[in-house]
């Protein structure tokens, strides 16, 4: 069996990265950028940071700035019809998963016009051409979207998310400067570091998981569990580590797959506009418990890397809950809700939420085969008495 890795062509990592950005567009011959972003990245100066090495160095560019958390079909579509405008070539994508979600969904339909509705983009679409470049900026710890061939799309309309799997879309650059993700507040510090545990997690334990992806998300794991409190009081070593360990898990999950957690946690976003980092981060820790009987000994390597002592000792039943209490812990340390209810989920719509969950790409790759009956189960349990 052949197993496939796809990364970023170039990556640049540590305090200063971003001024390679000037390197990547001399060598590469760019013109003019869009620029992808949401208006608080603006507001708050973030952007700035990139926009005063493009104007030192005379680069052209505009600021497409209507991206919003957990992005539209329509805002997707928009964003084509400004880099038409702007007679762009390229696009650098400044901010978390969802700018990087955005360029990505643009720079493929420039590409292949015929998906221009964005919704026949779902799952594993049969696109011929490469996205537009994107030199994608991250400026959270989380979602690793700057190195995934993933993105996740909001159908309104419909009140759900989509996911596309396609490696046309990945970005040709990636920029992983601590300094950029300095004014993340300590909430959404939280979310997007727990975001990234669950990806290392599910990574690992996806029915899809082989050595080189378990080398990965298991240095990740390590990474994150030191880090992330350290990360939410601002700490720069902190802030180090976790950039490095949201990025080195999605060099990992984003060519095994992941799991139920995100499956469960796609809805949330779709029916409420949860944060993504904060769904997933309330449901990881259930998930492993549901998870536990089905993943051999993984569980012993995860709570090794969560740092629990004496994990050789420990029976199977023991290291499984052992890694299961750290994560809990972990959550609980960063200021995370531990319930459902606590984060606005109706129980009236748990039935549909399940609905969704079954039909989305990631379920599938749970190492526990789901039925609805046994999600719906997973998420009266999150729900909390």
């Amino acid at each position: 069996m052949a197993y496939r890795f796809i990364l970023n062509e170039t990556s640049y990592h540590g305090a200063g990265a971003i001024q390679e950005i000037v390197t990547e567009i001399k060598a590469r011959g760019f013109q003019k950028a869009l620029i992808v972003t949401d208006a608080d990245l603006v507001r708050f100066g973030v952007v700035k940071k990139v926009t005063d090495l493009l104007d030192e160095n005379h680069f052209a560019y505009e600021i497409f700035d209507k991206v919003k958390a957990n992005p539209s079909v329509a805002v997707v579509q928009a964003g084509v019809e400004a880099f038409k405008q702007a007679g762009a070539d390229y696009m650098i994508a400044i901010g978390g998963g969802s700018p990087q979600d955005t360029s990505k969904g643009i720079g493929i339909i420039i590409n292949n016009p015929e998906f221009a509705d964005v919704v026949s983009l779902e799952g594993t679409a049969p696109t011929k051409h490469k996205s537009v470049p994107v030199i994608a900026v991250a400026t959270t710890a989380g979602t690793a979207a700057e190195t995934t061939i993933n993105y996740v799309i909001t159908d309104e309309e419909k009140r759900r998310k989509f996911v596309c799997v396609d490696p046309h879309d990945i970005p040709v650059v990636a920029v992983v400067d601590p300094e950029m993700m300095s004014s993340m507040p300590k909430g959404l510090t939280a979310s997007t570091g727990m975001d990234a545990l669950t990806h290392a997690i599910e990574g690992y334990t996806t029915l899809g998981a082989w050595e080189l992806a378990d080398t990965l998300n298991l240095k990740a794991i390590e990474l994150i569990a030191r880090s992330l409190r350290k990360a939410v009081t601002n700490d720069p070593e902190g802030r180090r580590d976790m950039a490095l360990g949201q990025y080195v898990t999605g060099m990992a999950f984003s060519n095994v797959g992941l799991g139920v957690v995100h499956g469960m946690a796609h809805p949330l976003s779709a029916f409420y506009d949860t944060p993504h980092g904060v769904a997933n981060a309330v449901l990881l820790p259930y998930v492993m418990e549901f998870n536990a009987e089905y993943t051999g000994e993984k569980f012993r390597e995860i709570a090794r890397m969560m740092g629990v002592a004496g994990v050789d000792e420990m029976s199977q039943a023991e290291y499984r809950k052992a890694a299961i209490d750290a994560v809990r812990q972990l959550s609980i340390d960063v200021g995370i809700p531990q319930t459902l209810r606590e984060i606005g989920v109706k129980e009236e719509d748990l039935d549909a939420l399940a609905d969704a969950a079954m039909a989305d790409v990631c379920t599938g790759g749970n190492p526990r085969p789901c039925t609805k009956e046994l999600v719906l189960g997973v998420y009266k349990t999150a729900f909390g008495a």
